[in-house]
């Protein structure tokens, strides 16, 4: 279901038979079987599922089928899922550990203040029986107060409440850090407050996105109809016109990742007049920030936004808070209302055929970091994640910041002074591991274990009163953007920093007892994707201090962005539904981060071999084991809705065309012998080499 946020974030993640099958390891290589390692991997002999290949697929025609077709066709993705692959296995077991532990702390004794949290706020999430006794009724005190709105003051003081309302606004306000002095926090202000995915979906005029608004449609109806609002249907129709115009004045999300477009500081007291006709300080009231300075996301949207804002009549305003409200909402509410929004944006716009167990719902809004993530965190880290993961993670990220130090000496299309600039932001990286050093407090939180609506609601002004708290202050470097039962990794501009949670270090990602070469090709290029966002198309706008500023020289930057138009245009041939290609704007900075992460963990892995040649390790050779591993990382399978959605809202492109990234990469020719008639096959001046 959708989610309307406003707090602290981290910004920043298809055949024909086979003739020439991969290239025979040479006589000089050396053939093992590892029989002592075969116990021990948890993945096959060394840590890739052989079986899973379709070895009728030549590599080098498409390296996903032969990675991974025969899982591919005999995969069937679960009835409440809609995508399966390596992350979503991994959080299948995060999940299933959790529970554990959750299940462990709800029968104990002499419980710790912050496991009493846990154990309340689960007792009420899975109370269906009173979820149902009260229908919508826990959301009839906001649903009132919309109701009572007389004038655009009062509508005003509803968006700035929309994320404790559990609502939604057209104009967003959240603190993050001031990109030209990350030492202090900033107000971000930028545009949102659609329902759908994306505004393709409200502007695209083709059967599909039409059959789906006039589904949105309906569910608006259904949805208002649960509050009693009378004449819904032609309420729908409204709300979804009212959203169309916000859509229309959106920037397309390629605009609005590029950091320099979204970077318009402004001192708050000339807010008013630069922006004119919006009530800010009563906006700003409702959230409780007080900074004095902000940054606009999107200068001309705003403009726009406000003048719908007064365009459009209050009683359309007060039906579109009212649907969002309830929308937002029924997870937390009656079945009914839970499956009547499960009906729209499970089944019609994602493909899910059914819904996921309640206590997989529960643990997904308990696991957030701004819900009780960090107080499941700790007992996580404490049983599922050994020190000497962290040791030896710590070493594999040293070896792939020695690796791209390295290749950013040979760069040849590089000068010395940009040079000297990206070596003093490379030094400057800093990792973070598994969990955070200061875990965070919980005092003064209260959660009923007969409460669950107004639990969500307390968490909410609980992390919202801690961000106000600290506005003013010097920004928190310990803070952790995801919690380490999170399976995944980000890197944050403003810290220059690289973060891997505890769960994502476990296989196929990484595996202690696997063959190095796959576990360079899994997490070795997982850490280099990180670092590569440092210098993707918009992190190398950053500097080694997390300032926004340009370190390069002119002629260097032009050419960096020859080859970043290069793999753009690149991925703007991938077409997984027909007419529907991958953007490659919108997708270029985690496409760098791929193709670089690749070189530098193929280069890590061979400084890791002092010299010597890998040993073949059943018929495979060791670059072989690389890159399979990598593409067994993103092998994955997603019904053809959820595909659409990522295709229209999401910046990392599907796991399909992240599998062929190697494409770019010389050594991967050399290892499956990959022949200019292959369908993957880019000559090596079409190669795009950046990192």
């Amino acid at each position: 279901m959708k989610k309307t946020l406003l707090a602290i974030s981290i910004t920043s993640v298809f055949v024909l038979n086979a003739c020439n099958q991969p290239s025979e390891p040479s006589a000089k290589q050396e053939t093992t079987t590892i029989e002592t390692q075969a116990a021990k991997a948890e993945l096959g002999s060394f840590g890739i599922e052989l079986d899973a290949r379709d070895e009728s697929v030549k590599p080098g025609d498409d390296f996903f089928r032969y990675a991974g077709g025969t899982w591919y066709d005999n995969f069937v993705i679960p009835s409440d899922k809609v995508r399966y692959g390596a992350f979503t296995k991994l959080a299948e077991r995060s999940e299933k550990q959790i529970k554990t532990i959750i299940d462990d702390i709800a029968n104990g004794t002499n419980l710790t203040p912050e496991e009493q949290l846990v154990a309340d706020f689960y007792r009420a999430y899975m109370d269906t029986q009173s979820a149902n006794e009260k229908g919508i009724t826990p959301i009839s005190p906001v649903l009132d107060s919309i109701n009572n709105i007389s004038d655009k003051t009062e509508l005003t003081a509803a968006f700035g409440r929309a994320w404790v309302d559990g609502s939604a606004s057209p104009i967003n306000g959240g603190m993050w850090f001031n990109r030209l002095n990350p030492d202090q926090y900033q107000l971000t202000v930028g545009v949102g407050g659609i329902g759908l995915p994306d505004r393709a979906y409200y502007l695209e005029d083709t059967e599909r996105f039409t059959k789906i608004r006039a589904a949105y449609v309906a569910h608006i109806e259904e949805m208002l109809n649960f509050a009693g609002v009378e004449n819904a249907a032609d309420k729908a129709k409204n709300i979804l016109a009212l959203e169309t115009k916000i859509a229309e004045v959106q920037w397309p999300r390629e605009k609005r990742r590029d950091r320099d477009l979204t970077l318009n500081q402004i001192p708050r007291e000339e807010l008013k007049s630069t922006y004119p006709g919006f009530d800010w300080d009563t906006y700003f009231a409702e959230t409780g920030y007080a900074i004095p300075h902000l940054n606009v996301s999107q200068p001309e949207p705003i403009r726009n936004v406000i003048a719908i804002i007064d365009s459009k009549s209050l009683s359309t305003w007060k039906d579109y808070l009212t649907y969002h409200t309830i929308t937002n909402q029924a997870e937390l509410l009656s079945d009914d209302i839970f499956n009547a929004n499960f009906e729209f944006y499970g089944k019609i716009l994602n493909g899910q055929q059914e819904p996921r167990p309640r206590w997989k719902r529960a643990i997904a809004q308990m696991s957030g970091t701004q819900s009780l993530g960090f107080a499941i965190g700790k007992s996580y880290v404490e049983k599922h994640f050994p020190a000497s993961s962290k040791e030896q993670m710590a070493e594999l990220v040293e070896n792939l910041r020695t690796a791209l130090g390295e290749r950013i000496d040979s760069l040849e299309w590089m000068g010395e002074e940009t040079k000297k600039n990206a070596h003093a932001k490379l030094a400057s990286f800093r990792p973070k591991i598994g969990y955070p050093d200061e875990w965070q407090s919980f005092d003064g939180l209260e959660i009923k274990s007969n409460d669950l609506l107004g639990n969500v609601q307390r968490i909410r002004k609980f992390f919202r009163a801690e961000s106000v708290a600290k506005e003013l202050e010097k920004t928190d470097r310990e803070r952790w953007g995801m919690s380490p039962q999170r399976v995944n990794a980000y890197y944050n501009s403003s810290f220059n920093e690289i973060v891997f949670p505890a769960a994502i270090l476990q296989p196929p990602f990484f595996d202690p007892n696997a063959d190095p070469a796959v576990n360079y090709g899994g997490i070795g290029a997982v850490i280099g994707h990180e670092m590569g966002h440092g210098f993707d198309d918009q992190g190398s706008k950053s500097d080694e201090n997390g300032i926004q500023r340009n370190w390069w020289t002119d002629e260097d930057r032009a050419a960096f962005e020859a080859r970043t138009d290069a793999l753009a245009a690149q991925y703007d041939g991938y077409e997984p539904i027909d007419d529907n290609f991958v953007n490659g704007r919108l997708t270029l900075g985690e496409n760098i981060g791929d193709v670089g992460g690749l070189a530098m963990a193929y280069h890590a892995y061979k400084l890791s071999l002092n010299g010597k040649e890998a040993p073949v390790i059943d018929g495979v050779t060791g670059d072989q084991r690389f890159f399979l591993a990598w593409a067994q990382v993103w092998r994955e399978k997603r019904t053809e809705q959820s595909l659409m959605s990522q295709l229209k809202s999401d910046p990392h492109a599907p796991a399909r065309y992240r599998t062929v990234a190697p494409r770019n990469h010389d050594a991967w020719y050399k290892a499956f012998d990959v022949q200019p008639d292959d369908k993957l096959y880019l000559a090596p001046e079409q190669r795009v080499r950046i990192w």
